[in-house]
């Protein structure tokens, strides 16, 4: 399914172009698809792994510093709605991967059908990167917003909501976003304008317009 999605993927990206890649096990495959093609690619990216095996694989990795517009971006997530809102919990680089996503024209998702649901679900905790200081102050925070909190380390607050807690997605990325101390949340709202889903049948392709 990883490699399905991963060659659908190759076909959104235009030769002598820069292009934003993320983490994960897709986008292993979507970089070995795109040496064996050829194309003559930039690539930026928020993982340390991805840009290592970028290097292995010769292929040209920019600095994210140096860069202020992609073509295209991928990524993964662990949870996305038929609106496109994602959650991502596990990587913990979100504010940097929401860097390169607002640099790209097209945010695109790669994901199978079982992280897909009509609505998000909030089976992951919304992970919070914070200023340390801030963090009994954040903590108060989301305890009154209805979540459940567990610290990961000194930068990262895991917040676990149950769905009786989140009316409003666009609401909750609001709210936690305007905690201070908070850099960002791993709730992509209004980011991503695409999803590749593979499904037994095949591949199918939900698309949204960010809003402005």
């Amino acid at each position: 399914m990883k490699k399905t999605c991963a060659k659908e993927a190759l076909k959104y990206i235009k030769n002598h172009s820069i292009i934003g890649l993320g983490g994960g096990s897709t986008i292993s495959y979507l970089v070995s698809y795109i040496k064996e093609s050829k194309l003559d690619v930039k690539i930026v990216t928020p993982s340390c792994e991805t840009e290592k095996l970028c290097r292995e694989n010769n292929l040209k990795v920019l600095e994210t510093s140096s860069v202020n517009e992609l073509s295209v971006a991928f990524d993964g997530c662990d949870e996305v709605d038929y609106n496109l809102n994602a959650l991502k919990s596990c990587g913990g680089i979100h504010t940097k991967e929401k860097i390169v996503a607002t640099m790209a024209k097209d945010y695109i998702l790669l994901v199978d059908e079982s992280k897909v649901s009509e609505t998000l679900k909030f089976k992951y905790p919304v992970v919070l990167e914070i200023v340390p200081e801030s963090k009994s102050l954040v903590e108060k925070r989301v305890k009154q917003l209805g979540g459940q909190v567990n610290m990961r380390n000194d930068i990262l607050m895991e917040v676990k909501f149950d769905l009786e807690h989140v009316e409003n997605i666009a609401k909750l990325d609001e709210d936690l976003k305007g905690i201070i101390g908070v850099i960002d949340t791993s709730l992509f709202y209004n980011i991503a304008t695409k999803a590749i889903v593979v499904e037994k049948e095949g591949v199918k392709l939900i698309e949204c317009e960010r809003g402005a």
